[in-house]
């Protein structure tokens, strides 16, 4: 739900926006929590209460299609072992977005292979506009599914209160555009040019990640800033969660042909599937390393895909 294509608003279901910045050199200490938003706004402003009904009527005419599924994708299991290791290429060893003077704007690209090599630390900050019961389901929620990403994983993922490396900003429109001094706080490194652009995105942009590494592990990520809008309904605002964590794990690219996943722009399922499971499974296989490219990666990405689905015979 995905961040922007730069499409017609009102026409497009956008795609989902997972950019790498410069790389950023690794706090040497744990960072602390930014300065807290101020007192809860009195008043929404016009341009936020669209949004909200914008997004509010979007996702009733979404689910009214029969797309946002919530189920695992197990009846639309239609992916043999070939098709799963087709698959991890196109969304694990390409990327969606490339860097043009400074801005980042949707191009298919070959990748090597990324993940995080240390902790995973997600940071939750909300602005004045999220609600308290909103923010106590949401923390109860990302809580549950990066333990869920951990096991998949085995991987150290946890939700934490400060000293986070994986920041998510949930904000309304408004919000949006004074971020920056926050998403400076929480990440020194971050270039300006990229913060600008965070604090720019448009209705057509619904969430995006973006991650980084540090200069000397270019495919190494040490930190991600994540942004969602606070006007979305509650299924959005999950279904951003879902894939911007998965995808600033790794798992950057969106394809049309892959399937049953949120990896896939036609917005047919809005919470992570069986078949994404397997794909963050192969990602933090230790068989694999990073740096590699499709080409060194592919026959180990075969065996192992071959494991996970053993009855599909020889891939």
């Amino acid at each position: 739900m995905r961040a922007a294509l730069l499409l017609p608003a009102a026409l497009a279901l956008a795609a989902c926006q997972t950019v790498a910045p410069e790389p950023v050199e690794p706090s040497p200490v744990p960072k602390t929590r930014p300065d807290r938003p101020p007192a809860r706004a009195a008043t929404i402003s016009p341009e936020s209460r669209d949004a909200r009904a914008f997004y509010a009527n979007l996702q009733g005419r979404l689910l009214a299609q029969g797309l946002l599924k919530r189920d695992d994708g197990s009846e639309a299991d239609s992916f043999d072992a070939a098709r799963l290791a087709r698959n991890f290429e196109r969304i694990a060893l390409y990327s969606e977005y490339a860097e043009t003077d400074g801005r980042f704007v949707p191009q298919q690209s070959r990748a090597q292979l990324r993940r995080w090599e240390g902790p995973v630390r997600v940071e939750l900050h909300f602005g004045a506009s999220v609600p308290d019961s909103v923010r106590r389901t949401d923390r109860v929620r990302v809580q549950g599914y990066l333990e869920r990403l951990a096991r998949l994983t085995d991987h150290p993922i946890d939700l934490v209160e400060t000293g986070g490396n994986y920041h998510i900003f949930v904000a309304s429109v408004d919000e949006q555009r004074r971020l920056g001094p926050a998403i400076a706080a929480a990440e020194p490194g971050l270039a300006r040019t990229t913060i600008r652009e965070i604090t720019r995105l448009d209705w057509t942009t619904y969430c995006a990640v973006y991650a980084s590494s540090a200069s000397e592990r270019p495919n190494a990520y040490v930190s991600a800033i994540a942004f969602v809008r606070s006007e979305h309904p509650d299924l959005f605002r999950q279904s951003c969660y879902h894939e911007e964590i998965a995808q600033g794990l790794g798992l950057a690219n969106d394809s049309f042909d892959v399937r049953p996943s949120i990896f896939n722009d036609d917005e047919e399922y809005a919470l992570l599937t069986r078949h994404d499971e397997l794909l963050l499974r192969m990602l933090y296989d230790s068989r694999l390393e990073i740096g590699m490219s499709a080409e060194e990666a592919r026959p180990t990405i075969r065996r192992i895909a071959a494991e996970l689905r053993p009855d599909d015979g020889p891939v």
